[in-house]
């Protein structure tokens, strides 16, 4: 669960603030669009600027520098998962970005420190800052990977061509205020104001930019200006403006700097770069993914399967055996089936079986063999569940919690008492083990509220059913339902919570469907009838989201529970109604949530949109299409490609990773460097990629007898080793299986076993065919153990248990799989 907006913003806030004090003007960021004419004929100081291949290198890590940024501000908005794929993909390009004038290998063969700081820090950005939710430490971590690709700029090209670079950078952070406000999230806008405002003050550029050309200084501080006030009044339009002004302004203000407008244009390609890959970010933070929705769907399997199982138990086994085998069927149709079959294979496998179980267990009379069966299929769940909701799964716990409170409840008033408390006991247990993270994340998000969920109403409630203590229970178990819906509602997004809502509703639609299997007609009209009530009082925001995503499944949710509700107050059989609900209940989850990440869609759209504008009206659109006509049409079609990716629901990210290759080869062919752009490209006038393969260094490592050359014919299992990234990264197999690694992309690998992170009595396996994980990290160190291109690595697993391992040099990216076997 992402950390608070106040904390993340407060942390960030300090920890920039203190590592600005000690930094130079390498630590900043900017880019903008040279529409006006520059007044300054010479660089600032007399300094020479001359264009060729290091300074189109040197703006590609302008564009990374971007990036980094990227990284961090998604974080101010919350989405620190978002921020942590960015960094990670950054690592990725970076590593792949090999070749004389990669940004990979020119930045090692540059500066060997600001090489291993530069991915030293982006490694923590990822996995100290953001991941663990500590803002604080993101932004140390973004500085430090921002300066060290500063320093190397200076010292690749001239420092005049440095401070270009930087105030460019800055225009383009400036941008991130503006794609935050129109994706709703104008408390980082102004933060992100503030932040650049910061770094272009105590930065070198601020002076020369102020003697060289005034009014593009003075514009470019009010935008910032105007942007961070615009953010705290609330007004996402004018956010956006300013900072299209602040970029503007940036851009302007570079060319005046430049005195060779060769070295501005090929900077400015940098920063549309830059803006691109902001489309990327802001469409991932936009909302849940859809799999936020397949995890909601799982949750109410979760509450059906206890459903059937108490009902068996009190002696309706042929409707509770027609419930369970119904689950069977509905998932086999579902959208969540191939979602959780793709997410956890193992936990599908174990899902169906366990459905099947629980099915002839309860045919049988088999009260043990279902109990059994019920934990089999909760615990599939609940790992798949954790593995398509990720951070937000806690809030979909909190839905299941409420459901089965709900069970507890029924039970109660059948005059169960001992059964509810047996429930609402075993409710505490899974909080106390933080099952998806729950208990963590509520006393993180509210001390108070952890407080008076567990101590208060739940140990309250359980009392008061051992008690039979009528009145207690209804203030406890009031109690327990709204503090999580606060909960949720504090944790959570309107997107989320209204999943956890849909969630929740179904499940109470099947019991109503349960007691009135039991006779108890009333109970199940009234618990409809609460539904509903609980629905029109806006049920955490989920009311208003549904009616707005979509009209028609509002309608048609309310229409359907409402028959739940007649079908038990007729006396007609309440289970097809609730079968009829549920069907709504999935549907209108999925409307919230897809919309819910539309926002980010549409605001990722109209970052492109804007950039393709902006090129139209720049000088360095002529110069590119002077230059090179390929690079011309190879960039305009990249952007045409990305913004129908967006619009149309493609592959956004491969999309940007095109436009952004389109960026670079333009920068390349204004040094009328087309020769040597590092890409794997099959484009007229280029080398097609011939200077992007592997890099020389390769020759230096070896991987030793365990490694070899060609394809594996005998494995059982592969595992594609990428840039920074074994796929699949998780790997279940039996016992006696030969799994290989295949090196398909980046840099060489190693595949080495953590020591203590391996079976007791298990053989240590790595790549070089080392005996531990000291002599296999001593041995990287020494060249050996690597699987390059056209090698793999193989290892047969005798001894069951989780094997984890690691790829040595990308580490910090967090190339890291684990191996299973059974």
């Amino acid at each position: 669960m992402r950390p608070t907006r106040r904390k993340l913003l407060t942390a960030t806030g300090a920890a920039l603030t203190g590592a600005l004090a000690g930094c130079s003007g390498g630590d900043e960021e900017s880019t903008a669009t040279g529409t006006e004419t520059p007044t300054g004929g010479q660089p600032q100081g007399g300094a020479s600027m001359s264009a060729s291949v290091e300074t189109a290198v040197a703006a590609e890590w302008n564009a990374m520098r971007a990036r980094i940024w990227d990284a961090h501000d998604a974080g101010l908005a919350g989405a620190t998962g978002a921020g942590a794929a960015v960094a990670q993909s950054t690592f990725a390009r970076f590593e792949n970005a090999s070749g004389e004038y990669g940004a990979h290998e020119m930045l090692e063969a540059t500066s060997e420190e600001s090489y291993e700081g530069f991915e030293a820090a982006l490694g923590a950005l990822r996995t100290e800052g953001l991941e663990a939710g500590d803002m604080g430490r993101a932004g140390e971590a973004a500085t430090t990977a921002s300066t060290q690709l500063a320093e190397a700029q200076r010292a690749l090209v001239s420092e005049a061509a440095a401070e270009l670079f930087e105030l460019q950078l800055l225009g383009a952070t400036a941008q991130n205020a503006g794609f935050l406000a129109a994706s709703g999230n104008l408390d980082a806008a102004a933060t992100v104001a503030s932040n650049v405002t910061d770094r272009f003050e105590s930065s070198a550029v601020h002076d020369s930019l102020e003697s060289a050309e005034g009014d593009a200084y003075e514009r470019f501080e009010s935008a910032l200006e105007s942007a961070g006030s615009a953010a705290e009044d609330g007004d996402a339009a004018a956010v956006q403006s300013a900072a299209e002004d602040a970029f503007t302004a940036a851009i302007d203000g570079s060319y005046a700097l430049a005195g060779n407008e060769t070295v501005a244009g090929t900077g400015h390609m940098a920063a549309l770069q830059a803006r691109g890959w902001d489309a990327a970010a802001v469409a991932s933070m936009g909302g849940p993914s859809t799999d936020y929705a397949h995890a909601a769907s799982l949750t109410i399997y979760r509450a059906r399967a206890y459903d059937c199982r108490w009902l068996a138990a009190r002696g309706e086994t042929e409707r509770a055996a027609t419930m369970a085998g119904d689950i069977f069927a509905h998932f086999e149709g579902a959208k969540a089936h191939e979602a959780l079959e793709d997410a956890d294979e193992a936990a599908y496998e174990t899902f169906e079986s366990g459905l099947s179980e629980l099915r002839t267990a309860i045919e049988n009379g088999d009260s043990e063999g279902a109990d059994s069966a019920v934990e089999t299929v909760d615990s599939s769940l609940v790992t798949g569940i954790e593995a398509l909701a990720g951070g937000d799964a806690p809030l979909l716990e909190a839905a299941f919690f409420r459901a089965r409170f709900a069970d507890a409840y029924e039970l109660y008033q059948l005059g169960e008492s001992s059964a509810a408390a047996t429930v609402a006991e075993s409710l505490f247990q899974r909080f106390e083990q933080n099952e998806l993270d729950f208990h963590e994340t509520v006393e993180d998000t509210s001390e108070q509220l952890y407080t008076s969920f567990e101590e208060e109403h739940l140990s309250g409630l359980i009392d008061a059913f051992e008690n039979t203590n009528d009145s207690e229970v209804e203030t406890h178990y009031e109690g327990v339902n709204s503090t999580l819906l606060d909960f949720e509602t504090m944790a959570g997004t309107t997107a989320t919570v209204s999943g956890a809502e849909g969630a929740y509703m179904a499940a109470r639609g099947f019991d109503a469907a349960a007691l009135d299997a039991l006779g108890e007609d009333s109970r199940a009209q009234a618990i409809a009838q609460d539904a509903f009530q609980h629905f029109e009082a806006g049920a955490g925001g989920f009311h208003e989201a549904l009616e707005d995503a979509d009209e028609s499944v509002y309608e048609s949710f309310e229409t359907e529970l409402g028959a739940v509700g007649t079908a038990a107050g007729n006396g007609d059989d309440v289970y097809p109604a609730a079968k009829s609900f549920n069907a709504e209940a999935l549907s209108a989850i999925y409307a919230v949530v897809e919309s819910g990440g539309g926002s980010g869609g549409d605001a990722a759209t109209g970052v492109v949109q804007d950039v393709f504008a902006h090129f139209e009206a720049a000088r360095v659109h002529e110069r590119i299409e002077e230059a090179d006509h390929n690079a011309y049409e190879t960039f305009e079609g990249g952007l045409d490609a990305y913004i129908a990716a967006l619009e149309d629901g493609g592959d956004v990210e491969a999309a940007a990773a095109t436009f952004a290759d389109g960026a670079q080869y333009a920068g390349f062919a204004l040094v009328d460097s087309v020769e040597k752009v590092p890409l794997d490209l099959d484009l007229a006038g280029g080398a097609g990629g011939s200077s992007g393969g592997e890099s020389d260094g390769e020759s230096d490592l070896s991987g030793g007898p365990n490694v070899a050359e060609g394809s594996p014919s005998d494995a059982d299992h592969v595992v594609d080793m990428n840039a920074v990234a074994f796929e699949p990264a998780d790997l279940t197999v039996s016992q006696g299986d030969t799994v290989a690694w295949v090196h398909s992309a980046g840099e060489p690998h190693s595949v080495t076993a953590y020591g203590e992170e391996i079976p007791d009595g298990a053989t240590y396996w790595a790549s070089g065919d080392f005996d531990s994980e000291d002599a296999a990290r001593s041995g990287w160190e020494n060249g050996e153990g690597a699987v390059g291109s056209g090698q793999y690595y193989t290892h047969t697993f005798e001894t069951t248990g989780t094997h984890q391992y690691v790829c040595i040099p990308h580490e910090a990216a967090g190339m890291e799989g684990s191996v299973t076997v059974e």
